[in-house]
């Protein structure tokens, strides 16, 4: 198992980063949050903790700025029904501080907020971690995560700011028109909206 992955910052966008370790790229997927840790540190040396996921067709690589968000991750797909993308979407939806709250105060409305849980499986994710979640040390990354948005990687035109979302969005599973249809909604109300900001509002409207 690999307990995390430190090297060269070759690559990053809102769904995955390229870590160069020992002359290796390892493509990660990385949740919103990983995203703005590891903005504006491209060619520079990081780390992350990873979640290794093997199937009998693929073999994928999930990668978190702290243990308490792997561990975070880890838990959500311990619920019936919930995998690994959709343990991603949850995490990119709300930082990790803002899903420990929401299960531990039974926050069902929340959750289901997110593309794809509803109703039923929102309180499914309650009623089965409401226990455990607060165990959860989130560290330091927790403050990390609650930078105001106004603060993470603002962009100065509105073009790249709607490429990088629906591209985001288009690789998290939806359709090209939708997002693009979404993202063009949200920048028509906040020009200067960052790209973590236009794709949080996006999985709550798709």
């Amino acid at each position: 198992m690999i307990e995390y992955i430190k090297g060269k910052l070759t690559e990053l966008n809102p769904t995955y980063a390229v870590l160069e370790a020992a002359g290796v790229g390892y493509e990660i997927n990385i949740t919103l949050p990983t995203f703005s840790a590891l903005a504006g540190k491209e060619n520079t040396d990081a780390k992350l903790f990873v979640n290794e996921i093997i199937r009998e067709d693929t073999h994928d690589l999930y990668g978190f700025f702290t243990k308490g968000e792997r561990e975070l991750f880890i838990m959500l797909m311990t619920v019936s029904g919930i995998g690994a993308n959709t343990a991603r979407m949850i995490m990119s939806a709300y930082n990790a501080g803002e899903i420990r709250q929401i299960i531990a105060t039974g926050n069902a409305r929340a959750l289901g907020q997110i593309k794809g849980l509803g109703p039923k499986t929102a309180q499914r994710i309650i009623v089965d971690l409401k226990d455990k979640v607060l165990k959860i040390d989130l560290g330091d990354g927790t403050t990390k995560d609650n930078l105001p948005l106004s603060d993470v990687l603002f962009a100065t035109e509105e073009s790249p700011v709607k490429t990088e979302a629906v591209s985001a969005l288009t690789m998290l599973g939806f359709a090209a028109a939708a997002s693009a249809k979404a993202v063009d909604k949200i920048l028509k109300g906040d020009s200067a909206a960052s790209v973590e900001s236009v794709i949080r509002q996006a999985l709550k409207m798709l």
